[in-house]
């Protein structure tokens, strides 16, 4: 067991962290400490098979991390933007893989309880179980209303977590009063691709998925957007409102991962032909981990800033959109400047860094494959822009 005692789910389950802030971060990092050690012995092996390893995969869902956006109602912990960030980059800073495949899983798992119905529910959380769920915030393929339910067909990308799956989140266009819906759907009916052969992320599983012609009855499915069933106010702020900061600290943690592998690596590492000086006796390194690191600091402090802003616009409704606009910008300025702490960084570590098992190189390709998400696509940038001149119907920022 990776947990002190078995933790039950479902409606009415014991909470997995306290509600208070303090409280959840203590709660949640203190449980992350209890898997760390499962975690990192099994990174290589979750970049070696490219999805979480089984064993990793078990730590974070008995240990209950899986549900760290999951309503309190049903035994999630439903924690605030910033706490959420503060457990990403704990487990980034061991493996990033795992840490985004635990961050998918949660996201996916809080968006679709807080929504479905208590039937399907049920379902989900049968044996009082931790369901494992995978899915895209991109609506392809297409459903067709038939009676009771749905029949559903089309391929997604991007499915971060698919090979472990037990259920998928699926969003998909269909004819009538609401363009897109969003179904609950067992993984034996879905069919996986095994085409996740890519320079970073390796150990994401983020594969291809397919359904045909899928049957999906009327109970796990509900109109994208539709008012959540239980849950707080996380689940009201829409979907880049609620993914906004699991991008900002991603970044951020890899970026902070290369820069502490540098500073120690500094010190020991000798450069030049017999001058016996070290990578860190340079001024350039001294001012690259001065530099660096106060980058990192600001945005982080940007983050924070921004996302207790949002929270605080939505305390009776749906957040500013001039607001979740700035903080999809900050999430892209934080990619941005990750990935430019981290190339200096790489660079300043010669030639030890292009090995494949190099902390540097992990980091490097790892950032640069999460920068092509379009959550901090330069749009975000655009958008803010056209925000700040007044150039944007806030309707269209939400």
């Amino acid at each position: 067991m990776t947990s002190d005692l078995p933790r039950t789910f479902g409606p009415g389950a014991t909470p997995i962290a306290p509600a208070d802030r303090e409280g959840a971060r203590a709660a949640l990092l203190q449980t992350f400490e209890s898997v760390r050690d499962v975690i990192e012995e099994t990174a290589d092996e979750t970049e070696r098979g490219r999805t979480l390893a089984p064993r990793a995969v078990d730590a974070f869902r008995e240990s209950g991390l899986f549900a760290f956006k999951v309503p309190r109602e049903v035994g999630g912990a439903e924690a605030d933007l910033v706490v959420q960030m503060d457990l990403i980059e704990a487990a980034t800073l061991v493996d990033p893989a795992a840490a985004w495949s635990m961050l998918i899983c949660s996201a996916v798992t809080g968006a679709a309880t807080a929504r479905v119905g208590d039937e399907a529910l049920a379902e989900m959380y049968e044996g009082g179980r931790l369901p494992c769920m995978a899915g895209t915030l991109r609506p392809d393929g297409r459903a067709t209303k038939v009676d009771g339910g749905y029949r559903i067909s089309g391929r997604w990308a991007w499915g971060s977590g698919i090979h472990h799956a037990d259920w998928v989140s699926v969003l998909t266009f269909v004819d009538g009063p609401s363009p897109v819906i969003s179904a609950v759907v067992p993984i034996a009916d879905i069919e996986v691709h095994d085409n996740w052969h890519v320079m970073g992320m390796k150990g994401t599983g983020s594969s291809d998925y397919t359904l045909d012609d899928v049957f999906v009855p009327e109970h796990r499915v509900v109109a994208f957007g539709e008012p959540q069933q239980r849950g707080g106010l996380i689940y009201r702020l829409g979907a880049p409102g609620y993914v906004v900061n699991e991008h900002m600290v991603f970044a951020l943690a890899l970026a902070k991962r290369a820069l502490c592998q540098l500073r120690e690596y500094a010190v020991e590492k000798k450069r030049g032909y017999g001058s016996g000086t070290t990578i860190a006796d340079r001024p350039s390194v001294q001012r690259l981990i001065s530099e660096g690191q106060l980058r990192l600091q600001g945005c982080r402090l940007l983050c924070d800033d921004v996302l207790d802003r949002m929270v605080e616009s939505a305390a009776d409704g749906p957040p500013d959109p001039r607001i979740v606009a700035e903080a999809r910008a900050i999430s892209t300025l934080c990619t941005d400047e990750a990935l430019s702490v981290t190339s200096e960084a790489f660079r300043h570590a010669g030639g030890q860094a292009v090995y494949l098992d190099s902390v540097f190189e992990r980091c490097l390709r790892d950032l640069y494959t999460v920068q092509s998400h379009f959550v901090v696509h330069d749009s975000s940038y655009e958008q803010h822009g056209q925000m700040l001149m007044g150039l944007l119907d806030q309707s269209s920022m939400s």
